[in-house]
């Protein structure tokens, strides 16, 4: 409300005019960054298609586009560990008590597993209701071994370390012996939360006036990574484009009509996950939303847009964890001292999509091989893939890594894995998404629990 002064011959009248702040003037100018990614998802689609079909060599896209994607994923890696480990440090020391972050911390994993306990569950009913492995041919799965051998091997490889490591190891793996060696490296962010958390509980011990300077400069930090966070999203249409450009490009490689045939020849299964996907997405989660909060579903996806649009072309909870954490605070309203807490902490050990694609995919597998799975190890696909989620890492193609773990619990050949390997990347893409919404969602119940309301958010806030 601005307040004007007319001077009038007898005397002077106040007359209260209410302006619109200039930002929201020119919001209405600005095209929101939601509609911008998905412009640069279309036009990185169009170009990729267009590169394929005009002969342009492979080179082009790999040398000339391509790196512009590349520079747009490691600036949002570059601020994800400080964003982590200044943003939790801020949020434990304003709990002001342990016992809150005790009790919030049990909600969340308690909400986070049972989420992805249902993730899986959700998958094995998809799976072994429309049974897409009884669609290869015999043809196609021998063809498919022969295509993706060699890129199987190497997953294989990468595996066979973590499934010689003790049954205790992630619980070993959660401390480290460097801080600042785990803060260099986006695999080691639970180590990064961890130290994050002992930090935040240690200055609410210390005294007040020696913790304090302490936290203040963690606010700071914090307050400047956002901003530096919104100098990278002023780039997320261009960087969009060149991820999805030479995605086309590396899915067909050579032979684009080829990569569509095998693509073809597992359609079924690709179905078949995203619609344990959309079960989570549309069903599983509206449930959860509305048995502990009260916000609009409409809202809640409207809140979350940009950053499932960035999961989508990034496939990496951990670049997108900058944006998850700026929807949930700026457009949903959740409290810093919560987003701050859980978000991290989800895009760690919370994995819906990865999960439910771990489900599918072993069974899927299994079919293809014409092997039955008893239901004794269908439910130790649930417990495989549960505990498989929590230690995966945010970054591309890992869920395929930690596939191998579940292959071996049920004694599926892990060579299988060259059946699945064509469309992961788009699958990848997808379950990225699922982890992502599922984060916010669990963000949102948490904070409905701390007696945070959302009744009533800004509509012109949800629509930027």
């Amino acid at each position: 409300m601005r307040v004007l002064e007319l001077k009038l011959c007898n005397g002077t009248r106040r007359l209260a005019v209410a302006v619109k702040p200039r930002k929201d003037l020119f919001m209405k100018n600005k095209l929101p960054l939601h509609i911008k990614i998905v412009i640069g998802l279309v036009a990185g689609l169009i170009c990729g298609m267009v590169l394929l079909y005009s002969g342009a060599p492979l080179s082009f896209t790999q040398d000339y586009i391509k790196p512009f994607g590349t520079i747009f994923i490691n600036a949002l890696k570059m601020i994800a560990v400080p964003l982590v480990l200044a943003s939790l440090i801020v949020g434990v020391a304003n709990l002001g008590d342990v016992s809150k972050l005790s009790r919030m911390g049990g909600k969340t994993i308690g909400i986070y597993l049972v989420t992805t306990v249902l993730a899986v569950s959700v998958g094995l009913l998809s799976v072994n209701l429309i049974k897409p492995g009884k669609f290869i041919s015999e043809e196609t799965r021998l063809e498919l071994l022969d295509l993706y051998g060699d890129a199987a091997a190497g997953k294989l490889a990468t595996a066979e370390a973590v499934k010689d490591q003790g049954p205790l190891q992630p619980l070993v793996d959660m401390v480290t012996t460097n801080v600042v060696a785990s803060a260099a490296n986006n695999r080691m962010m639970l180590q990064v939360v961890v130290f994050a958390i002992l930090m935040g509980v240690a200055l609410l011990k210390v005294p007040k006036e020696k913790g304090k300077p302490v936290v203040r400069f963690f606010e700071g930090l914090n307050e400047t990574i956002l901003v530096i966070i919104e100098f990278i999203m002023a780039l997320a249409p261009y960087g969009v484009f060149a991820l999805m450009t030479a995605l086309i490009v590396d899915v067909a490689g050579k032979n684009p009509q080829k990569a569509g045939e095998v693509l073809g020849s597992l359609a079924i299964y690709a179905l078949t996950v995203l619609l344990g996907l959309s079960v989570m997405a549309l069903i599983v989660y509206p449930l959860v939303l509305r048995f502990f909060s009260r916000i609009k579903l409409g809202d809640f996806f409207r809140g979350i847009r940009p950053a499932q649009l960035l999961a989508f072309s990034t496939s990496s909870s951990s670049a997108t964890l900058p944006v998850t954490m700026e929807c949930a605070e700026k457009r949903l309203g959740v409290s810093e001292e919560v987003s701050s807490f859980v978000l991290p902490l989800g895009a760690t050990i919370n994995m819906d999509g990865t999960s439910l694609y771990q489900a599918v995919a072993a069974v899927f597998i299994a079919q293809t091989l014409n092997m039955e799975l008893t239901i004794g190890q269908q439910i130790m696909i649930v417990i495989t893939a549960t505990l498989a989620s929590i230690g995966s890492a945010g970054v591309p193609g890992a869920g395929m890594v930690m596939l191998v773990i579940v292959l071996e619990a049920i004694g599926v050949p892990a060579a299988g894995l060259a059946l699945i390997i064509a469309p992961d990347r788009i699958l990848d893409m997808c379950r990225t998404v699922i982890n992502v919404t599922g984060d916010s969602m669990v963000t949102l119940a948490v904070a409905s629990g701390e007696g945070e309301d959302f009744e009533h958010l800004d509509e012109e806030i949800l629509d930027a």
